[in-house]
Order: C-alpha cells, then structure tokens, then sequence
C-alpha cells in the first residue's frame, strides 16, 4: 500500500483547510491523521474505521477538525475549520493493512506528509 498526501498550504487563524489522502496497491482498514511541529513529537490526530461509522480525534482537535473517507477514492480526508498557529505542523495520513483494535497504534503505511502553516 502507497499513500500520497495533498492539501496542506497556508491559512490564516480562524481559516480552514481539506487535507486528503489517496491509497494505492492494496487494502486499507483504520486510517488516521499524525502531525509533528517543529520540535515536538508526532502526535495523534484522528482516525476512522473503515466503514466510517467511528472517529476519534484528541482532545486539541475535536470540534474543529473532522475525519471522513470514500472506501470507492480508498481517500481519506481530513476537514480542519477554526484553525489556530498551534496547528502549524507536518501532517501525515497513515492506515493498517491488517485490523486491530484502538486508535492510536498500528498504522504500518504512512504518507509523506503536508505542511500546515497557520499564521496572519
């Protein structure tokens, strides 16, 4: 499985993006969202079960930020309104390529990544 990674760019504080996220070369289960600032450790997101019917996200995004997918595209998307200068970061999608339960660990394919600059 090959992910490719599209949508980051710059936004102005209260602004929004759509970040998106292309599979290619075989199955996908959970999907997630990760980010990493300058300096600080890749975080958790958000993440979507396959049928699209559960999310999570952290407590730092919930409420502005939202996850979906299209199983037709094999697409994740990552939907982010009210952004803030703390959502500055490199953005990576990542998937399981076998099921397992919980959110945060697993994801065994991840992208390259999008840089999201949040800044007046």
């Amino acid at each position: 499985v090959q992910l490719q990674a599209s949508g980051g760019g710059l936004a102005q504080p209260g602004g929004s993006l759509r970040l998106s996220c292309a599979a290619s070369g075989g199955s996908t289960y959970a999907m997630a969202w990760f980010r990493q600032a300058p300096g600080k450790d890749r975080e958790f997101v958000a993440a979507i079960i396959y049928s699209g019917l559960n999310t999570y996200y952290s407590d730092s995004v919930k409420g502005r930020f939202t996850i979906s997918r299209d199983n037709a595209k094999i697409t994740v998307y990552l939907q982010m309104n009210s952004l803030k200068p703390e959502d500055t970061a490199v953005y990576y999608c990542a998937t399981r390529t076998r099921p397992r339960n919980g959110w945060f660990l697993g994801y065994d394919v991840w992208g390259q990544g999008t840089l999201v600059t949040v800044s007046s």
